[in-house]
């Protein structure tokens, strides 16, 4: 480069000059030859600026127009400091779905309630048929019901009621009046798959009197308090009353706590109906009609169909949650399901 002299720079006064700087990285030197213009104590001065896009750069932060970069005076849409991720350490990541994640982990839950009933059935089935400890322990629970009914005979009318909830004729009807009102009410709201959980109720009931009664000639227990089988053939294990009852107002009671309006309504269903379902099956052994082991083993049976009938009740809700529209249908609303993507801004 050349020295320019003169007020305008309108001369050449010197020669070529340059000055040695490293960008970066050490040890790469460039040279910068800068001009140089003579003043009275001849020191070098760096040349006028030119209009262009490097006076951007001196507005920042400015907002009026024409500004190429307005964006920066402004705060930004998603704040990077108040965003979280789904874990720690990991800023910027999309959180899960929240009525995804709910809807699997019901799946899981009532799948493994289902495993542990049908284990428990099954254990309790291998200890009623080996005998030993398990059926005398069992035999001396019996006689403490019985000491118990003898000291108060006031309460046999009631429990001779009880037991008559696990007979066919009222159990039966209950749940299907349950499945029927469902079932119309779900689909008068255009919910997509309405009839899945009243078909999974009545499958629930059709299965059990076939299990009931292979397990019963199978296993070929005596009546309460003997040791001999009953000479026409007929079983005690499991109790097909408090396996009916229990699969027939268990079910009625999924079916219809999603309808239910109200903290009262849903407290009743929810404490209601597992307390009726205890009374039952008590009153069956304080009235001499079978074992305990003969009614814990039932409900064991009956924990397993209801988890079918609560996973049916899962799937019509998600399909109903992801429908086109689904937040504008009638009916109950679905409480606890959240479709949130969770996506930023």
């Amino acid at each position: 480069m050349k020295n320019v002299c003169g007020p305008d720079g309108e001369g050449v006064c010197g020669g070529l000059s340059g000055t040695p700087v490293t960008y970066g990285f050490r040890g790469t030197p460039r040279e910068w030859r800068t001009p140089q213009k003579a003043t009275r104590d001849n020191a070098p001065v760096n040349p006028h600026h030119r209009l262009g896009s490097a006076l951007a750069h001196d507005t920042a932060g400015t907002t009026g127009p024409g500004n190429p970069r307005r964006s920066v005076g402004r705060s930004p849409q998603t704040p990077r400091d108040e965003r979280s991720g789904d874990r720690p350490g990991r800023p910027g990541t999309l959180p899960p779905v929240p009525g995804r994640l709910t809807f699997f982990r019901a799946l899981a839950a009532l799948s493994a309630s289902a495993l542990l009933g049908l284990a428990g059935f099954a254990v309790l089935t291998w200890l009623v048929t080996a005998g030993g400890a398990p059926v005398r322990a069992d035999g001396r629970v019996l006689h403490r019901f019985l000491r118990a009914a003898a000291a108060h005979p006031g309460f046999d009318t009631t429990a001779h009621y009880l037991c008559k909830l696990g007979n066919i004729q009222v159990a039966v009807p209950v749940l299907l009046a349950a499945a029927v009102w469902t079932g119309r009410a779900a689909r008068a709201a255009g919910r997509p798959r309405w009839w899945l959980p009243p078909a999974a109720a009545a499958l629930a009931m059709a299965l059990l009197p076939v299990v009931v009664t292979v397990v019963k000639d199978a296993v070929h227990r005596p009546p309460p308090g003997q040791t001999v089988p009953d000479p026409s053939g007929y079983g005690y294990f499991p109790s097909g009353h408090t396996a009916t009852s229990a699969v027939a107002f268990g079910a009625a009671a999924l079916l219809l706590l999603p309808w239910a309006r109200g903290r009262a309504a849903r407290l009743l269903l929810a404490l209601g109906t597992p307390l009726l379902l205890l009374a039952v099956g008590c009153a069956l052994v304080w009235c001499d009609y079978h074992w305990p082991l003969d009614v814990l083993a039932s409900w064991c049976l009956t924990l397993t169909l209801l988890s079918g009938v609560a996973a049916a009740q899962v799937l019509a809700r998600a399909a109903h949650r992801d429908a086109p529209g689904a937040a504008g249908s009638g009916g109950a609303p679905d409480e606890g399901l959240n479709c949130s993507s969770g996506s930023p801004g």
